[in-house]
């Protein structure tokens, strides 16, 4: 089946969807992108997902008047591709338009809307088992808050990671855990889960704020605070969350194990409170 992408106002096969290289997004990373889940179809929590991707276009001053009607746009590209019953992501990029290589923001030209599903089962082995991870220095830019498209810092990052044979890299900014390169990293100390609260140098993530609800539920205490290296490494237990990896506990961070390499019961009970809350879409 050849692959149905959606680019400002059509629907067209992949190998047919063309920008122009005068496109802000391609020459400068001026632009924005989400990313939301569906169970079986269905989206989870898309009124967040909209509500960042608004935030982030706002902070960019990109002008783009009909964020309403992604949502049938989403759907539509799902029943194209056969994912309509499927777990399955949509990734959208929205960046200013087509303009002359100019530094400053041009006025009065369209956005660039570019949109593609794709299949995204839970990996279960690595939910159920845990995975490694690396550390590194947080070497990207001071507003991670916004979704940009300018990935290249956690994309090298990340194939650090790859090479060292771990499934992710949890950044130090200053001495202190910021996030990991696509998640949001969370540490349990006796009982009490940890996150660093939010700021410009964390992107507010969808499935965290679903993780602080859950705990708020069960009675699980919380603090959002800054913490150190040091502490990541001495907590009982680490897990990172995001929209694609949803609850995957961390089980050996570069040489270090954690918790004899296994899950811990926090991070199994809010992990199964997710997938619960999935389940009831």
């Amino acid at each position: 089946m050849n692959e149905i992408v959606y680019l400002n106002g059509e629907f067209l096969p992949v190998d047919k969807a063309k920008i122009s290289p005068n496109d802000r997004g391609f020459i400068f990373a001026d632009g924005v992108y989400e990313v939301t889940k569906y169970y079986k179809g269905k989206p989870f929590r898309y009124p967040d997902h909209l509500a960042r991707l608004k935030r982030s276009l706002s902070e960019l001053s990109i002008d783009f008047k009909n964020i309403d009607s992604l949502y049938d746009i989403f759907i539509e590209l799902l029943a194209k591709n056969e994912l309509a019953n499927s777990d399955a992501g949509i990734y959208v990029q929205i960046s200013r338009g087509t303009h002359k290589r100019i530094h400053k923001f041009p006025v009065n030209i369209e956005p660039t809307i570019y949109a593609y599903a794709f299949a995204s089962p839970s990996a279960t082995e690595k939910l159920e088992k845990g995975i490694k991870v690396i550390t590194a220095e947080d070497i990207r830019w001071q507003r991670c808050d916004i979704k940009s498209v300018s990935l290249l810092p956690p994309t090298m990052l990340y194939n650090k990671a790859a090479g060292e044979e771990a499934g992710e890299c949890i950044l130090i900014r200053d001495g202190f855990v910021t996030e990991a390169t696509f998640a949001s990293v969370f540490v349990v100390k006796n009982e009490t889960v940890l996150t660093r609260p939010l700021s410009n140098l964390i992107l507010p993530g969808v499935t965290r704020k679903v993780v602080l609800e859950i705990c708020a539920a069960n009675n699980i205490a919380v603090k959002e605070q800054l913490f150190t290296e040091e502490e990541l490494f001495g907590a009982d237990e680490v897990f990172i969350t995001g929209t694609g990896i949803e609850i995957t506990p961390i089980v050996k961070i570069n040489s270090a194990t954690v918790r004899n390499g296994t899950p811990g019961r926090v991070t199994c009970l809010i992990q199964q409170n997710f997938f619960e809350i999935v389940g009831g879409l």
